[in-house]
Formats: structure tokens, sequence, C-alpha cells
């Protein structure tokens, strides 16, 4: 019986060991020629066995998604610091967003939504606590320099698993660090998620706006909805559909002229009305200073960073990128906690 038994687990393990070369075979028969295919992947800086089931892709997916990076991003601020209420948007609701965007523009071009998904997933990683304002913080106090894209980068290579990274594939870290719209990441399916990123957020945080009483629909310039659309729901639609009209069959991701204007008028009319509205920036300035005051408390007590982290010090890595590292990983709510700890007087008595 045993025998037997260990026969079948045998021959079951080799139906299973096809299962990944058939879903490389179909993506090679399905997918756009301009697709990026996980058979054809640049590989892991340190090689690995393949998964018998997944595409490399889609395991780098996997990875990210179970990663405590990933987890903590739900404790973290996306534009309105510290919210009354269930419903605005966190870092992990617009990572989410920002998948569906690129999941939804993948599948309608026939690009690797498997790889998309994983860029999506780990693209703000390496963002800090409070969003925007952290960064902006860690920016000016670290002699190297902050910036969450590249921070979401080392993350994946150097930080998570207790300093041993996640081991990507190279085109997975590539759409991750050429997220931002300077930047142009080498596969479509990266393009992808830079454009789909952007859009999350402009339509989420106009919703979020609207809201907290900063903005309503109406006050959209004409000019700019005749293009996009008069609604929240219009806008994202206007910009989905046209960068899947015009990328499709092509070697590029991109709008037409026409909405790619809209597009950045949009953008420049949140930056006036929501990314600076006073009312939802008004704490900003706190929260910048008590980054920077915990940068430089650990500074002075490098002793109380992680374990991991003091190896990598004592393997030559400065305690100043070590400090920015630990800083930028704590939620906001972590970040509170550990500033009252250490600076806020608690009561005392006898009982």
């Amino acid at each position: 019986m045993g025998f037997c038994f260990g026969v079948f687990l045998y021959f079951r393990r080799g139906d299973l060991m096809k299962i990944r070369e058939q879903l490389e075979e179909r993506e090679a028969q399905i997918l756009s020629k301009y697709a990026t295919l996980s058979s054809e992947s640049k590989g892991r800086e340190i090689d690995e066995k393949p998964c018998d089931i997944r595409p490399c892709f889609q395991r780098d997916r996997d990875r990210i998604l179970y990663s405590k990076s990933f987890r903590r991003l739900k404790d973290k601020t996306q534009v309105f610091l510290s919210p009354e209420g269930d419903h605005y948007r966190t870092r992990m609701t617009h990572t989410l967003e920002v998948s569906q965007n690129a999941r939804t523009i993948a599948k309608a071009l026939r690009l690797n939504e498997d790889l998309a998904e994983a860029i999506a997933l780990g693209h703000d990683l390496g963002h800090t606590p409070f969003g925007h304002a952290g960064e902006r913080a860690l920016n000016e106090v670290c002699p190297f320099g902050f910036k969450h894209n590249e921070q979401s980068l080392r993350i994946v290579e150097k930080l998570e698993n207790y300093g041993q990274g996640l081991n990507l594939t190279w085109e997975v870290r590539d759409g991750i660090l050429n997220h931002e719209m300077d930047l142009r990441p080498a596969t479509l399916e990266g393009r992808v998620v830079r454009l789909s990123d952007k859009i999350a957020y402009m339509h989420h945080d106009m919703d979020d706006a609207i809201r907290g009483g900063i903005l309503v629909e109406s006050d959209i310039p004409r000019d700019l909805a005749k293009v996009i659309g008069n609604s929240n729901r219009e806008w994202i639609d206007t910009f989905i559909h046209d960068i899947i009209s015009v990328s499709m069959d092509t070697d590029d991701i991109r709008m037409s002229d026409e909405v790619y204007d809209a597009f950045h008028r949009l953008r420049k009319f949140m930056f006036e009305r929501v990314y600076t509205n006073p009312v939802a920036k008004g704490q900003e300035g706190k929260v910048e200073d008590m980054i920077k005051i915990l940068y430089h408390y650990y500074i002075d007590h490098i002793d109380k960073i992680p374990e991991y982290l003091k190896r990598m010090m004592e393997e030559g890595v400065p305690k100043e990128r070590l400090v920015c590292d630990y800083v930028s990983s704590m939620t906001d709510r972590y970040a509170v906690a550990v500033f009252e700890e250490v600076y806020i007087p608690r009561s005392w008595g006898v009982l």
C-alpha cells in the first residue's frame, strides 16, 4: 500500500511539474507580441529552481503579497492624515486600485497580467509613514536622500525577509523602481502600472476630497470636463479606455494627445486644490517634524534598531541609511506610538 501511494505521488508530482510549462506555452500563444513572456524573463539576482506550477511573475506577485512590507501599507497614509471615518483610502487600498487598473489595461492589451500585477503590488512598498510628508522629511535629513520608489526597490532587494530580500525577477524590480512619471520602465507592463498609479490616485483622492468637503465634482473646469467627463467615474473610464484604444497593437503605452493634455491639467488641478490644500495638509508640518526627530533619535540610539539592520551596519552599510530604512518602514500608528514613548512624559502616581 505504501509503495503504491509513493508511486502515485511520484507521477502526480511529475504532472504538476508540467503546469508551469503549459502556462508559459499558453502565454506565448495568447499574449501580444509586445508582451513580456515569463519564459523570457531576465531572471533573478540569485538563481532559483523554478516553481512547478507558477510562472516567475506570478511567483513574484505572491512573494510581495505575503510580505510584511505589504501588510504595513494598510496603516500608512495615502493623502489625508489620520482621517475620521472608515472609507478614506490608505496606501494599501491605493495599491489595490492601481493593481486593478493595471490588470484591466494589461488584459485588454494582451500583456502579461501577472507581471503588471506584481509591479503594481510592489510599487509603493517603500512609502514612509504619513505618505509624502514623511518622504520629504527623510529626504531632508538623510545625507543619502530618500525617494519612495528607490526605497521600494531596496525593500524587495535587501530588506524584506530579515535582510535577505525577496529575490524578484529583473522585470518586476525594473517596474517598481521606474513607476514615477519622469522615469521609463523597460516593459510595457511597467508602463501600464506607471500610468495606472496616477489614474488611481487622482480618482480616489478626488473621491476622498469630495467626501471630506474639500471639493465637489462641479469644481472641475468645464473645458476639462468636456474631454474626460463630468463625474469621477467618467474620468477613470475615459483614461483607461483611451490608453487601451491608443496602445492596442503598438510597442508603447500612451494616451491620445487630447486626453493626455487633460490628464496633466487634472493633475495640476489636484495639486492646486487638494495636495497643497491647507485643510487637507494642515497637519503635515507636525508630521515632518516628528519624522525628523525620530530619525535623529535613532541616529543617537542606533542600538535600538532591529538586529538584522545592525548586522548590515557591521557589513559596512552606513547607519544613516539603516535608520532611514527603519523609520520609513513604520506605520503611522507605530511612529506616533514610538514618538510618545520616547518624548511624551507619562503621568506618575503612587498606589
